[in-house]
């Protein structure tokens, strides 16, 4: 599994450790990866994705996991939030015919 957020993309990042003599060694700069589980509204189930707090709160700033993968560029999204901004966009045109 990579160390990727599924919807802001963030990932890890390299750089140095610096002593306080200015030795430099290698270092990997990890991002904060929660397993969460998303309630959507259309698919009525619960949707779980490895995201960053900050798409968290990006998430709830758009109303639901729904709103927010409808109004974002797919991409920009994971292979796996893309494929389900797939499946809620069909269930939500089945809906409303």
């Amino acid at each position: 599994m990579s160390r990727r957020c599924e919807i802001t993309g963030k990932f890890v990042l390299y750089g140095n450790n610096v002593s306080h003599a200015n030795n430099k060694s290698s270092r990997r700069f990890l991002p904060n990866l929660q397993n969460i589980s998303f309630m959507s509204e259309v698919l009525n189930m619960a949707v779980r994705l490895r995201v960053t707090p900050s798409a968290v709160r990006s998430v709830e700033a758009n109303g639901g996991i729904d709103e927010f993968l409808l109004k974002t560029d797919p991409s920009k999204l994971g292979k796996k939030a893309a494929a389900l901004k797939k499946i809620i966009a069909k269930r939500r045109a089945e809906v409303q015919i």
